[in-house]
């Protein structure tokens, strides 16, 4: 028997944790206190355990386990990005509902973070002592752009090798660079539209847009001729404030927008069509113009490609538009070959030239990692001892605590192909199959690198 089916062992405990914990609302965005409170409850638990524990900012921590010199870790977040609406389930819970676990977090990423806890635990009780020391590493602002692990490296050690369950198996060895943009005009220039506000999270493809619009009843009338022709659901609400127009398009991670339908780009296209940019103002002129309804960045003049991890991707995360601010987000996902500052000067001069302000806000760089690297070993004898099959090796546009690592690290699982896990989505969730699967790979993967600090 495969020593990472002792996990199941810990079964009614571990999910007991991870619903204690999923209904923690750590949403970082918005309350970074409940983002805290996510991370002091992974440490008060793994404190009754007889683990030692380090809390080393509000924002990050780590479980140890063992003594000596080497140290090799897991690191996983138990922050998450909001629910959104539309859930057939209470979103900040853990809900098993046809042979599913559903809740916020679940894959990404309070699942895999309670479960290499137990993982932890399941190697102490079995009596396999590292000579050296094994770290659960944890943060609580990975969605927000991943200064937990900033913060956290700043006063602790690297660790020889690690990984971080917080993609899809099999072994990434490559991450692309995420770049977020912030495009602003030093005021909202339109007449026709007030308002217009779109998205929760730069790094998710939103759902939920509305505009609100000063306009006559025979523009109405075309315009919900234009939307009955479109992509998404669209509610017309007259108010005393004008003609409201509410979007729903598909949620999707950023790393895979041509996953979702952006209701904020699709909504836009639609009242350009009927109004034309210039009364919309420039900022909403600049995305239909630029970004339009592209994944590519074609438009903006920054599309490009590599065979190490594929094509740049463009997400329009967020937009906000009224009387005090007018403004949006992209997030932008480069090659691992591109020039991340020829991207940026690109997107500069496209926005100067709508009289418009790129900034970056946030820039972490991609992975590039070794396929002949130790760790890589211990990872695919892992899979293979848990599943018989051999781990396939790829590239992503998600963004992963591997990538602070300096290559000593990458993304290995939760989430299987085939599954489709909604993560950053509504339903957010995965098999009960596919979790205790990665519950015994997890296993495995830590005693592999165990064992490793043995040699």
């Amino acid at each position: 028997m495969s020593f990472g089916m002792k996990i199941y062992d810990y079964k009614e405990e571990l999910l007991s944790d991870l619903k204690a914990l999923a209904e923690i609302p750590s949403v970082s965005a918005n309350d970074k206190q409940s983002a805290e409170a996510a991370l002091n409850f992974v440490l008060s638990r793994a404190a009754e355990m007889g683990f030692e524990t380090k809390k080393v900012s509000p924002i990050c921590a780590h479980v140890q386990y063992g003594s000596g010199e080497k140290l090799c870790a897991v690191l996983a977040h138990v922050d998450v990005v909001p629910a959104g609406e539309g859930w057939s389930v209470e979103p900040y819970s853990l809900t098993e509902k046809d042979g599913r676990y559903l809740g916020r977090g679940v894959v990404d990423d309070k699942g895999p973070a309670i479960t290499a806890l137990y993982c932890l635990k399941a190697l102490k009780d079995n009596g396999i002592e590292p000579d050296g020391r094994i770290r659960l590493i944890l943060g609580a602002a990975e969605e927000i752009g991943m200064d937990d692990m900033e913060q956290y490296f700043v006063s602790e050690e690297m660790p020889e090798m690690a990984f971080t369950p917080d993609s899809d198996y099999g072994i990434c060895l490559k991450e692309k660079g995420i770049l977020h943009i912030e495009i602003t005009s030093p005021y909202h220039d339109g007449t026709t539209l007030t308002e217009f506000h779109a998205g929760n999270a730069i790094n998710a493809v939103p759902s939920k847009a509305y505009a609100l619009i000063d306009c006559t009843e025979t523009e109405d009338h075309q315009l919900r001729r234009f939307a009955d022709a479109k992509p998404g659901q669209y509610d017309f609400i007259y108010t005393m404030d004008g003609l409201r127009i509410d979007g729903t398009g598909t949620a999707a991670h950023a790393s895979t927008p041509e996953k979702g339908l952006n209701i904020a780009t699709h909504l836009i296209r639609i009242l350009a069509a009927d109004f034309g940019q210039t009364v919309l103002g420039s900022l909403c002129g600049f995305l239909d113009d630029a970004i339009g309804l592209e994944t590519d960045g074609m438009s903006l003049g920054i599309a490009c490609s590599d065979e190490l991890s594929g094509a740049l991707t463009v997400n329009l995360g967020r937009v906000d538009i009224d009387d005090n601010v007018s403004r949006a987000y992209l997030d932008i996902r480069y090659p691992v070959t591109a020039d991340s500052s020829e991207i940026c000067n690109k997107i500069r001069e496209r926005a100067s030239y709508d009289g418009l302000r790129a900034r970056v806000i946030g820039h972490e760089l991609p992975l590039n990692m070794d396929a002949d690297a130790p760790v890589i070993q211990i990872l695919k004898k892992a899979y293979k001892d848990f599943t018989g099959e051999e781990a396939e090796l790829y590239s992503t546009g998600g963004g992963t605590y591997a990538r602070t690592l300096k290559n000593h690290g990458v993304a290995f699982g939760p989430a299987f192909p085939g599954d489709e896990t909604h993560i950053h989505d509504v339903d957010e969730g995965i098999s009960v199959e596919n979790f205790w699967k990665h519950a015994g790979i997890c296993l495995e993967a830590m005693k592999g690198m165990a064992e490793a600090l043995n040699n």
